[in-house]
Parts: C-alpha cells; structure tokens; sequence
C-alpha cells in the first residue's frame, strides 16, 4: 500500500478514538491508509468501502494482514447503512486517491497525458463523454458551479470547437489557451477548476457526499464520532451544514435557563466548530494536503 500518504492521519486517529470491541468504517477506502491505523490503534473491526474496483484489489493484502478484522465492500460509501450494522465511527476522506492521481490510464490529472476518463468506479460516463456531447451551456454550467471558474463560458466554447477531445493532455491545453496568458502567471494551472469540475460531476461527488453523510448518521452508534477531511469549499460546505442542521448550535437565552441544547432535532455534538488544518510539517511531506479541513462530531446518545 505505498505511495498513498493518508491526510491529517494523527487528527482523525484522535477524533476516532478507536477502542478494543469497537467498529469502524472507512467509507473511501483508497490506499487503506485511515483503516490500517485504526486497526493498528486497537483491537477492533473495520469495514472499508471504495467504489473504485483497484483499490479493492490493492487492498486484499491488508484484509490478509488483519484476517478476520478487515472487511472490503466495492461500492459506493453513500450506501454503508446497507453494508454496516451499528458503527463506532466513520471516516470520510473525499480527495482523489494519489493511486487515481499518479496512474495517467485514470485521467484524472493533466500533469501526465492520458485517455480522459476521470470515473472512480471504471463505468458510466466518462470525462470524454460529457466534453465531447454536451451543449456549450450545460458544460459551463458544470464548470463554473463544481469548479467555481469564473471564465465557464469561454472555456466551454473553446472546447466545443475543438471537438473531439480524448485525452486529458488536449484538454489541459483547450483550458489554458482559452483562459489567456495572464492565467499562466497564477500558481494554480488554468486548467485546475475544470478539471475538478468534470471530475465532480462524473462521479456525482457532492450528490454521493449527502448521501453518505445522511447514511452515516444512520449507522453511528450514541458516541460514534463522524470525521470527514474535505478539499474544496463545494465540500466543506455541505459538511459545514450538514452538521448544523443535525447539531444544536443555538445559543441559549440566558445562561441561567435550562440547557435546551440537546432538541429533539439534534442527532451530533460538534468536536470542531472550526474545521482543523495540517500542520506546516504536514504540508512540507505531502503538498497535497494543503487544502484539507476536518470536521468532526460525536452521536449523541437517544
């Protein structure tokens, strides 16, 4: 399981707190990184879901590893009340895998060129398809409301005619020339925003994510803590409310009244009302985390 660096591994392992008896689930399994951790924190169970069938395969050793401890089910982590009973904690990390990253036959990156693909579970539509059928306005609806680009329309039409496109190096190059010079002086690359936006709306990932955390409030267990570490803000957000809307923030009227707190509505009490970041020393190992934030909460009991 080399080359894949779990993100902000220490502060989920604290969220956790995984304990002996306990059962865990990693809902995006990838590298196994979080899994691996938690098994190794103590003497307990762990079921890791990944739609992407690679990281199912890549995984087998681990289950060999932890025989009896480790349980691995393809499939889509919006589904885990229908795999998991009653669970002491979930973990959610939504970034790309750096094993999808890193492997150009993926697409999901335009730093090696490569077929454009982009489907963490190797069916249904690709990246191709929907650059190569879709009208000029749902393609910049699509990239201006996942990537938050603000030059949507122009890139859209910029790839319209130059149709069809199939690789993700004809892509990156589409982009950055229709953004203009000016966009090679940021430090982002011109083609970053549409990138992510394909991406998220291939594999539905802001739909999977409410699903998935709707699925997870099912499942925890009162004291089960749920900490997901998100990318970009599209994320964050949802998370942000979700667990406001399932959390009593409300302050009280007085603090002398009665703690109305716990309503009838409150299903979490939040560990972090602000979502925590990786360290420097974090970031200087693994750049990739730099834009990660991790919220976290605890069931409260019935």
């Amino acid at each position: 399981m080399s080359g894949h660096l779990p993100v902000m591994l220490n502060e989920v392992l604290a969220a956790l707190e995984p304990r002996d008896g306990g059962r865990y689930v990693d809902g995006t399994f990838g590298g196994g990184g979080y899994a691996r951790a938690i098994l190794e924190a103590a003497d307990c169970r762990v079921l890791g879901i990944d739609r992407d069938p690679e990281a199912i395969a890549r995984g087998r050793k681990l289950v060999e590893q932890f025989a009896g401890r480790l349980t691995l089910v393809e499939g889509e982590f919006s589904r885990m009340d229908q795999f998991a009973g009653e669970s002491d904690g979930v973990v959610l990390d939504l970034g790309v895998s750096s094993f999808q990253f890193d492997t150009p036959a993926r697409g999901f990156s335009f730093r090696e060129d490569g077929p454009l693909d982009m489907r963490m579970s190797l069916s249904g539509e690709s990246a191709a398809d929907v650059v190569n059928s879709a009208d000029e306005r749902t393609l910049s609806q699509i990239i201006a409301r996942y990537g938050e680009e603000k030059n949507a329309r122009r890139i859209a039409r910029a790839i319209i005619a130059a149709r069809p496109v199939t690789t993700t190096a004809e892509l990156a190059r589409i982009v950055s020339e229709a953004q203009g010079p000016a966009a090679l002086r940021h430090a982002i690359h011109p083609a970053t925003r549409t990138f992510q936006a394909l991406r998220i709306h291939v594999n539905d990932e802001l739909g999977e994510l409410e699903r998935g955390l709707d699925a997870a409030l099912k499942i925890l267990a009162p004291h089960g803590r749920l900490a997901v570490v998100s990318f970009h803000s599209l994320e964050d957000r949802i998370v942000k409310q979700f667990l406001a809307r399932n959390s009593d923030t409300r302050p009280r009227a007085s603090r002398h009244a009665p703690d109305a707190g716990e309503s009838a509505r409150a299903q979490f009490r939040l560990l972090t009302n602000r979502p925590r970041t990786p360290s420097e020393g974090e970031i200087a190992i693994n750049p990739r985390a730099r834009s990660a934030k991790l919220r976290v909460a605890e069931r409260l009991a019935a």
